[in-house]
């Protein structure tokens, strides 16, 4: 079973945590230049998400991928535009992201019922 929104959001959470907890300032500002990345810019921030998505899943990060469908499914991603982003990143990939995919499309299903 995937872990819900919730418990991933708590544990990203305290892991983010103990992580800044010790955190040089090298570290403080990727977090930073992380988080400006996905503001509206040229492409909007659902797109950014979207990209963030295919790049996570082709990266074979689950927590990311996770991350990136919270943020995509709070800008309004439908499961049309994710399940095309995944595409990408299945094409892009190969056949070595596919338990990644299955983890999204649960992991997103999961998020519909949150």
């Amino acid at each position: 079973m995937t872990e819900t929104r919730k418990d991933f959001e708590q544990r990203r959470d305290r892991g983010n945590e103990f992580v800044l907890s010790s955190a040089s300032l090298t570290t403080r500002r990727f977090f930073a230049l992380d988080h400006d990345a996905y503001a509206a810019g040229a492409l909007s921030t659902k797109t950014k998400e979207l990209l963030g998505l295919t790049a996570s899943t082709v990266l074979r990060c689950n927590d990311c991928i996770a991350y990136h469908l919270t943020e995509a499914t709070a800008c309004g991603a439908t499961r049309e535009e994710i399940g095309e982003a995944l595409e990408i990143a299945l094409i892009v990939g190969g056949s070595i992201t596919i338990p990644h995919l299955r983890f999204a499309f649960e992991f997103f299903e999961g998020l519909k019922e949150s």
